[in-house]
């Protein structure tokens, strides 16, 4: 499964139904499975965003397909980003090192 970073703020709505049923949460963490994803860690924040969620699922479609189900509602606002292990990442960059570009050694 990939991991994916989902940044969500809530709406004046999204506020008012998590004041009154903050039980809600965890409802909507049932509903990420139904679709076919799991949520590894969920965290309120302070900043530009009110939660960060690490969700893990089976691909790009299943992913944009919760991230549109649980955004249509009204309640919050999604970003959603593909993350990578840092392993992973640099065993990547460690087995394709970068090619020279030689094309802006030109004075054209």
């Amino acid at each position: 499964m990939a991991t994916y970073i989902m940044l969500s703020t809530l709406t004046d709505e999204g506020r008012k139904t998590l004041k009154e049923r903050p039980d809600r949460l965890k409802s909507v963490n049932k509903e990420v499975e139904e679709m076919g994803a799991r949520v590894r860690a969920q965290y309120a924040v302070l900043g530009g965003y009110d939660f960060v969620n690490v969700i893990d699922a089976p691909s790009n479609e299943v992913m944009a397909r919760i991230s549109m189900e649980l955004g249509s509602r009204g309640t919050i606002k999604i970003t959603t980003l593909p993350g990578m292990p840092i392993e992973e990442f640099l065993n990547n960059m460690l087995a394709n090192p970068p090619r020279k570009d030689n094309s802006d050694d030109s004075d054209d």
